[in-house]
């Protein structure tokens, strides 16, 4: 089993990378997919948004991503059945100078997971460019992008494209942008609505046609460590989440045939 991994990343912060990370993949577990997230984010809210304690040192994603650690021996099972994790920790904000001096500093991550038998793989990306979100392009296959829908949302797209491309071009030339992802989107405000055209008239069909509204069930099951599919399987962004893991599979499928 290859899994097919799958980078959720953006150079913002605060548009939606954990919580599309958190929910895409338990949707995608609650189909029968063997899932496992990789909380790549010193914050560590992919580990808490599933309800679990960080990782200590080596106990975490620092250790796979640093190469000290055995990866199967970090993976922690969910409460989701066929979710696993690979928590962060605070010691991932030091990961970005102890790379730099290593020789293979942009793929100690590739090396660390290469052999895990999953289905899919979800890497949780933290804001900013550095070795860890490069580590994170070179292990993946496939890449989302969550963008808000607020003002400025496109800039810095051209600056993330350009890092994909340069990494395409040297050390992963199967990386490929699975879809642009937008979020928060509102549907009383008008900007929400131009901000949407305005992405799809630039990317087409690069967009995903699920759209993730702001919803108050969202943020309140961040808070009780659950993804909203179970906190409220039945609220507007559950169901949107839910739509996206079909989305994504129906692409998928397409670019298999």
């Amino acid at each position: 089993m290859i899994p097919i991994t799958v980078a959720i990343i953006n150079q913002k912060g605060g548009v939606g990378k954990t919580t599309t990370t958190v929910n895409l993949a338990t949707a995608m577990a609650a189909i029968g997919k063997k899932v496992l997230v990789i909380d790549l984010d010193p914050q560590g809210n992919a580990t808490t948004g599933f309800g679990m304690a960080k990782g200590n040192g080596l106990d975490s994603s620092y250790g796979i991503l640093l190469g000290l650690s055995d990866t199967a021996s970090v993976i922690r099972k969910t409460y989701v059945n066929g979710l696993f994790l690979i928590p962060s920790t605070i010691d991932l904000s030091a990961a970005e100078v102890e790379l730099f001096s290593l020789p293979d500093r942009d793929s100690k991550l590739k090396k660390s997971i290469a052999n895990l038998e999953f289905e899919y793989i979800f890497i949780d990306c933290p804001p900013g460019f550095g070795f860890i979100n490069i580590n994170a392009l070179n292990a993946s296959k496939k890449i989302i992008i969550p963008l808000q829908c607020e003002f400025y949302a496109l800039e810095g797209l051209a600056q993330l494209f350009n890092t994909i491309q340069g990494v395409r071009n040297t050390i992963n030339k199967s990386l490929i942008v699975a879809g642009i992802l937008l979020t928060m989107y509102d549907r009383r405000n008008s900007l929400s609505a131009i901000v949407a055209n305005d992405v799809r008239s630039h990317f087409k069909n690069l967009v995903f046609k699920t759209i993730i509204p702001r919803n108050v069930k969202i943020s309140e099951a961040s808070s009780h460590g659950k993804p909203v599919i179970l906190h409220d399987i039945k609220s507007q962004g559950a169901i949107s989440y839910i739509e996206l893991a079909r989305e994504f599979l129906n692409r998928e499928l397409q670019h298999e045939q």
